[in-house]
């Protein structure tokens, strides 16, 4: 029995288990890293790497994929799409890793808000009990109330916030833009971000750094391809619960690295976000079949 034959169910978990391995191992090459590399340099390095590998895919399939008359959104998506990176690595530099995995699953909860403003759709009831079960495992996760939130768990879920914006935009250009166009302009913009901050505090990698940039670089590509294979075979109610296995398995990774703390409020908070995701999903889902059915 080959691959190609294996349920699809099967083979999206094998998908996710990739994109799962890609970012674990993306985050420990960006914790080594900005040790003494800092953000903005790492984030230029990822930029200079994108770019070369995206303009290899465009000279086999077509630099005229890159033709646009959507500027504008291009570079909205990128600047918000650069702040969500620069609050990721500099989460992942001060703060333990299953924190910022966590907070970061409040993405949806955000595009959720961004997409009702921007692209008017509608907040439907199911989308506002995710936001509301999303902010309440945002307030189990930080726990501002013992006022000893640290700046890069605000960094964090800032950068969240950013994520979001770049998914909305995402989702504006996708029926305009190829993927290859998205990612292009991706690197393209993103790369100056992180250059001229860098200048002022330059420091040159050494020959040892040179493997964990090449690392940090390319796993973020891997990761988008290995979730977007695995968005094709499975639906998202199957997929979203894989995703949220990134948490316990960062939570090990930096318990035996770097002994973190492993803490059960944590995990509630993620649950009610991931709880709140889910029935937002289904919900929807339910409601479409149903439009679909009466029709």
């Amino acid at each position: 029995m080959t691959p190609s034959t294996w349920h699809p169910t099967t083979r999206a978990a094998l998908w996710m288990g990739g994109a799962l391995l890609s970012l674990v191992a993306m985050a420990l090459a960006a914790r080594h890293l900005s040790a003494t590399l800092s953000v903005f340099q790492i984030l230029f390095f990822r930029s200079v790497l994108g770019l070369m590998i995206i303009s290899l895919l465009l000279n086999k399939y077509g630099w005229h994929q890159i033709r646009t008359a959507h500027l504008g959104e291009h570079l909205v998506r990128n600047i918000s799409h650069f702040g969500g990176q620069y609050g990721w690595i500099y989460g992942i530099a001060f703060i333990p890793m299953a924190q910022v995995f966590a907070i970061e699953f409040t993405a949806p909860v955000w595009s959720a808000l961004l997409a009702a403003v921007i692209l008017g759709e509608r907040l439907t009831l199911p989308r506002i009990v995710s936001v509301v079960l999303g902010l309440t495992g945002v307030f189990i996760i930080v726990r501002p109330d013992t006022g000893a939130v640290h700046p890069a768990a605000l960094a964090v879920l800032l950068g969240s916030v950013a994520f979001s914006l770049s998914y909305v935009m995402t989702k504006k250009l996708s029926p305009v833009s190829t993927p290859l166009s998205i990612l292009f302009y991706m690197s393209l913009i993103q790369l100056p971000l992180g250059l001229v901050p860098s200048v002022m505090h330059w420091v040159t990698p050494t020959l040892v750094q040179v493997p964990l940039i090449l690392l940090a670089g390319s796993m973020g590509l891997i990761t988008h391809y290995c979730l977007a294979r695995a968005m094709k075979l499975a639906d998202a109610t199957v997929v979203i619960p894989m995703d949220f296995l990134r948490l316990p398995l960062i939570a090990v990774v930096g318990a035996a690295f770097y002994g973190e703390p492993l803490q059960g409020l944590l995990f509630v908070g993620a649950a009610c976000i991931l709880g709140g995701n889910l029935y937002s999903i289904v919900a929807e889902r339910r409601r479409a079949a149903d439009k679909a059915t009466q029709a």
